[in-house]
């Protein structure tokens, strides 16, 4: 009798499992950038405000503004973009130096609206 319960119980489970939505993250797995790399490791990649200052891309990542090297940037749409930020998606880490409190960040790949190649 436990073992159909217990049986049941893992059905249920697996069920669930199979109907719940996608995860968020999913839209960023299969990317890759300019040279061929994967942009995401599957837990790197994060929606990010952005803003163009002096003609560069800026992104806020973990509360601090940074630019992006333009080798970085992605002008184009994500399939699945949810809009909080207005197209803008960064992947990449966020680091502090062992034995200080210098702070970086390493990005792989950054995405915005492919309008903005225009400005």
């Amino acid at each position: 009798m436990c073992a159909i319960i217990g049986l049941t119980c893992a059905c249920a489970a697996l069920v669930a499992l199979w109907i719940t939505p996608v995860q968020a993250h999913d839209i960023y797995t299969h990317l890759k950038n300019q040279r061929g790399a994967s942009c995401c490791d599957g837990t790197d990649c994060r929606p990010a405000p952005y803003r163009i200052k002096a003609g560069q891309v800026q992104m806020l990542v973990d509360g601090s503004w940074f630019y992006i090297d333009r080798e970085n940037v992605e002008y184009r749409a994500l399939e699945g973009d949810t809009g909080e930020t207005n197209g803008g998606h960064w992947c990449g880490r966020h680091a502090q130096t062992p034995h200080s409190n210098w702070t970086y960040f390493q990005t792989y790949c950054a995405f915005v609206p492919p309008n903005l190649t225009a400005r």
